[in-house]
């Protein structure tokens, strides 16, 4: 929930798409919790764990909404071999200090086993926050991945995020990783995703026809008091007020940082794809904001393996259809980008094994609620062994029908 800007990419001297335009540069978030290694349950030693592990990473690692996480933020980077690098080691520092402290970290986008009352970090937004929401924020303990993507033009930003708005329900189906709170299964894929929906501040954001009319809607919920900071609203794509960034923030953290890297590259690519679309004369579709929620809401249960609805269509399609659909908006940019074969390879490893929800679930049926926590904690700790392959992954063959929102090469 926090707005952490130190990961997200900075000005720089971009590099020449073959096709024309830079190269932008990307930072990830990664919240992450802190569980003890006997019973699983997650510890309010977030601040303990963030300060240690600064003494290496500097300002690369903070606390977060709650003292039961931390934060890792990746430095901007060009390319997502470079990114995945850094998510690595952040993790493997962030691990090793949680082992100095006799903890673990579990990438889960809520607490698998609980065991406290959240508690709330010491900063006056996150205070802020829980004055306005109350109760809704008793149990808003979650851990996300976020991607900065660098646009510095706000109000092509602004109308970049309405050509992303169809596709946030399947980005965050695609990294679906919280089934469990609390020690049961909620019947949900992403847990998380039903507790951010419930606050009106939270989800997708409303259509915009530049930044100007962005932010006089950001005011009018902060009037009507829907919202704490309309300079900062917590929408799940968001132009950064200061730093010339876009932020996509609707996915759980996955398990694995190769898939963290690939979803990067998918929102890199739909950010480039979108802006040429903008710069072309096209603002976005203007799609019904309750169908919209309603996708949202149907991709939370069912995740990858179910049904949604594609908003652009009107249609209900199976998760990997969508995604092919998607693969075929975005494919040009990741080709121009070198990013195909990363995001051809996620998609493999999503048609192979689901989702970290489906990943969870297996783990419980072998071995219960504690099997699940040493599963995702030692994911940090493992060879990563998905990241190996994926350079010679076979790519997925691209839908051949038309598509209203393709780029034109």
């Amino acid at each position: 929930m926090g707005d952490n800007s130190a990961a997200e990419p900075q000005p720089q001297a971009p590099q020449r798409l073959r096709s024309g335009g830079g190269i932008p540069t990307v930072g990830v978030e990664e919240e992450l919790f802190l569980v003890r290694p006997d019973t699983g349950a997650v510890v309010g030693a977030g601040p303990v764990v963030a300060a240690r592990a600064a003494r290496e990473l500097g300002d690369l690692v903070t606390g977060e909404f709650t003292d039961l996480q931390v934060e890792v933020r990746t430095p901007p980077c060009t390319h997502m071999a470079e990114l995945h690098t850094q998510l690595v080691r952040l993790r493997q520092a962030v691990a090793a200090s949680a082992a100095a402290e006799g903890l673990r970290v579990c990438p889960s986008g809520t607490p698998v086993i609980g065991g406290t009352k959240p508690p709330v970090g010491d900063h006056p937004r996150y205070r802020a926050g829980v004055e306005l929401y109350r109760s809704l924020m008793d149990d808003f303990a979650l851990c996300a991945l976020h991607v900065h993507v660098f646009l510095p033009d706000r109000d092509v930003a602004a109308q970049v995020g309405n050509h992303l708005r169809p596709w946030l329900p399947l980005l965050m189906e695609m990294t679906a990783n919280s089934p469990y709170y609390d020690g049961r299964d909620t019947g949900y894929a992403s847990w998380r995703s039903v507790l951010r929906l419930r606050i009106p501040s939270l989800g997708p954001p409303p259509y915009a026809e530049s930044f100007e009319d962005y932010r006089r809607t950001a005011a009018a919920m902060a009037e009507a008091g829907a919202m704490s900071f309309a300079e900062l609203p917590f929408w799940d794509i968001r132009p950064h007020p200061r730093l010339p960034t876009l932020e996509v923030r609707c996915m759980d953290v996955p398990a694995d940082p190769a898939d963290s890297a690939a979803v990067a590259a998918v929102v890199r690519a739909l950010v480039v794809t979108s802006a040429r679309l903008v710069r072309q004369g096209d603002p976005g579709p203007r799609l019904i904001s309750e169908l919209l929620r309603g996708a949202y809401w149907y991709g939370t249960r069912d995740g990858w393996t179910g049904r949604g609805l594609d908003v652009l269509s009107g249609t209900m399609l199976p998760a990997p259809e969508r995604a092919r659909r998607l693969l075929h908006h975005i494919r040009t940019a990741l080709d121009e980008l070198g990013d195909t074969a990363r995001v051809t390879a996620f998609l493999d490893r999503l048609a192979a094994h689901g989702t970290g929800a489906h990943r969870q679930r297996a783990a419980f049926r072998a071995g219960g609620l504690a099997h699940v926590v040493d599963d995702l904690a030692g994911s940090t700790a493992r060879t990563d062994r998905a990241s190996v392959k994926e350079a010679a992954a076979p790519a997925l063959t691209p839908l051949r029908a038309d598509n209203d929102h393709t780029p034109t090469p």
